[in-house]
């Protein structure tokens, strides 16, 4: 993997140099990514319900998502890109850290289905004028120097009878409280600094940026971590993390 820079828009160098750094620790349950785990594992049911009424699959075949062409955007060292693979799905992972496509393309090497990993932008992949049936744009809107460039490059690369699935933190003081001081400072769940409260994006701040482009909300729903059990579900609070499901049809 050529050790590159990137450039585009969204692209934030110091957010870059952050997750380069933590990329060795992506597939330690134990470690530092240890909420992506849990997250991921809470996540996957609530996004294949979707994909299965969106696109009319049958939810018994072993391999729902097969024939779906799937992007990952900001996929990291492959969580959600490996069980959406493995579910059939036709995989595309792309993360502007060159470490964790290197992780990412490493750890997949045994699967049947692996994913196809990208050192890229969203931007970049417009440019090529990819389309896909499915993007998920999970953890990554709250990192991204520009929002509405990096939101519009995402609903750009949707096919017109697409779907995209967004996960991210709300910003206020409940929020602030609990994903940074709490989180990171006093459970130290997280290294200092992953998420920088500026950056959170509330549901109507994203919905707007998301409507720009013709996607309309279709479903949403809040996440909840029980900072006792570190167990995580789903709530119709959107307080502090949520997901969103939009799409044009």
């Amino acid at each position: 993997m050529a050790n590159n820079q990137l450039t585009a828009k969204s692209v934030d160098q110091k957010e870059l140099d952050k997750f380069n750094q933590l990329a060795a620790t992506w597939w330690d349950e134990t470690g530092p990514m240890w909420p992506l785990h849990t997250l991921n594992k809470l996540r996957i049911g609530y996004i294949v319900d979707h994909l299965v009424r969106h696109f009319t699959l049958d939810s018994d075949n072993y391999l729902p998502l097969s024939g779906l062409k799937i992007l990952d955007i900001g996929c990291g060292g492959g969580l959600l890109s490996e069980a959406m693979a493995a579910l059939g799905g036709q995989v595309h992972g792309v993360d502007i850290s060159d470490r964790n496509i290197a992780i990412a393309t490493e750890h997949a090497q045994h699967l049947n289905n692996p994913p196809v990993y990208e050192h890229t932008t969203a931007e970049a992949l417009l440019e090529r004028s990819e389309s896909y049936d499915v993007v998920l744009n999970m953890e990554v809107v709250e990192h991204v120097a520009d929002l509405e460039a990096f939101v519009h490059c995402c609903n750009s690369l949707m096919k017109p009878t697409g779907i995209q699935v967004v996960s991210t933190i709300n910003r206020n003081p409940i929020s602030w409280i609990s994903a940074i001081v709490g989180a990171e400072y006093i459970l130290k769940w997280l290294p200092k600094g992953t998420h920088q409260y500026k950056r959170l994006v509330k549901p109507l701040e994203l919905l707007d940026l998301l409507s720009k482009d013709g996607l309309k909300e279709t479903d949403s729903t809040g996440v909840f971590v029980n900072p006792f059990t570190r167990n995580m579900s789903l709530r119709k609070s959107k307080m502090i993390g949520y997901m969103v499901v939009v799409s044009r049809a």
